[in-house]
């Protein structure tokens, strides 16, 4: 098998380099095209393009492979805690007892945010979404902590990534805070990270907040699952940001505004309006899978199939077991998460959805638990960044460490040619 690839070209004929994956993943190597030969490629959105080397994730969509650091999500889900596969992500390697109870006790010793940032949180109105409100937190410590790291330096680089690791769930608990006009939290440090989470977010001040272990498992789950997923819009974006030298904080910034998106990450919002739009016409989800499968009809079925995963969404089979688990728990009777068990039915048995591959996917069942957990809708996409904020901080810390250089995409320029005044 060759290890190039030939481009003919204005009768000459150039060679470019064939590059391989541990996971025989193949690519051409164009850095050198438009010096050999003007020209360069066209790619709307990335699909065929590759933009770094990376060791963080293995997707293979066709299969339904998803991997961080070698290890399958099934058996992280498994056996490991939200914080060990944090640990893994960015550091490479799953923590000894030694390296997790250092990483818990330096997140726990940084665990308090300036009280300023109150003013900022204040300044906000209550009807702002919270995405916007978490990324310009986020953006914000950055004053509060103005000196820079030194990327050369790997104790700065710990002390920014323990910062962020420690003050971002804080952040987002705030966030959800004000939505519901609860009084402010901060962190219990008897508590693990997960419990932690749940208890800044859910604690009323005039109870005692013990989470159940179901509640607890199922939001551990559910950050693993959303951890990374490779280069996806707001990793490219948090690794283009990062590229030019912007610092961790402003880089992860940018990651929360990317990944606010519907198309990104407010698709298990989708799932639940959806859900209710379902409800107040009457709740006949048969007539909504046919209204699915016709082509001319507009109404689009969210939370089934998947852009990258062409057979089914591995996450999606870990965390239905969960969602059920949750459900059962909390005993739970509302006519939304009726719709959605019911329309899950209907898709698992009906040849359109299964010949065409259609399957739930992880934003179906996450919508759910979250709704059961009584998590507002537009606080889903914080939630999914408290869990994807590991997989930022590695792709940003990998892209700094091979000193990528800055991102800047060519154009096909379609414009008006030179016109005189």
């Amino acid at each position: 098998m060759s290890d190039s690839v030939k481009l003919s070209y204005n009768d000459q004929t150039f060679e470019f380099p064939l590059i391989e994956g541990t996971e025989n993943e193949k690519g051409i190597d164009i850095k050198s095209l438009r010096s050999s030969t003007g020209l360069i490629t066209y790619d709307p959105g990335f699909k065929n393009t590759g933009s770094c080397k990376s060791g963080v994730t293995f997707l293979n969509g066709e299969d339904g492979i998803l991997r961080y650091r070698g290890y399958s999500i099934e058996d992280l889900c498994e056996k490991s805690s939200f914080i060990e596969v944090a640990f893994l992500l960015i550091f490479g390697e799953l923590p000894t007892k030694e390296e997790l109870k250092l990483f818990n006790n330096e997140i726990e010793n940084d665990s308090l945010v300036d009280e300023d940032l109150k003013m900022i949180l204040k300044s906000f109105p209550k009807s702002a979404h919270p995405m916007g409100v978490l990324s310009s937190l986020t953006s914000a410590l950055i004053a509060f902590n103005p000196s820079s790291v030194d990327i050369d330096s790997e104790a700065d680089m710990r002390e920014a990534i323990i910062m962020l690791m420690a003050k971002f769930p804080i952040l987002a608990s705030w966030t959800h805070r004000k939505v519901k006009g609860l009084p402010l939290n901060y962190a219990n440090t008897s508590l693990s990270y997960v419990e932690n989470i749940a208890h800044m977010m859910f604690k009323r001040p005039h109870q005692d907040y013990n989470p159940s272990q179901v509640v607890v498992n199922a939001i551990n789950k559910l950050l693993i699952l959303h951890a990374d997923h490779e280069q996806n819009c707001s990793t490219s974006t948090v690794r283009i940001v990062g590229s030019s030298q912007a610092g961790l904080f402003a880089s992860v910034s940018a990651g929360i505004s990317a990944l606010w998106g519907p198309l990104h990450g407010g698709a298990n919002q989708a799932v639940i309006e959806m859900l209710v739009a379902i409800q107040k016409d009457g709740g006949d989800t048969k007539k909504y899978m046919e209204k699915a499968k016709d082509k001319n009809d507009p109404f689009r079925l969210m939370g089934f199939g998947h852009r990258v995963y062409k057979n089914f969404d591995p996450r999606a089979r870990i965390i239905k077991k969960a969602a059920d688990e949750v459900l059962s728990e909390m005993g739970i009777n509302d006519p939304i998460l009726e719709i959605a068990k019911a329309l899950e039915k209907e898709a698992l048995s009906d040849s359109y959805f299964i010949d065409r591959k259609l399957y739930p996917n992880v934003d179906f069942y996450s919508g759910i638990i979250y709704r059961a957990l009584g998590i507002p809708t537009e606080m889903f996409t914080v939630m999914f960044a408290l869990g994807r904020l590991p997989g930022w901080i590695a792709q940003w810390l990998e892209m700094r460490k091979n000193n990528e250089p800055i991102g800047r995409p060519r154009q096909i320029y379609t414009g008006n040619t030179h016109r005189s005044l």
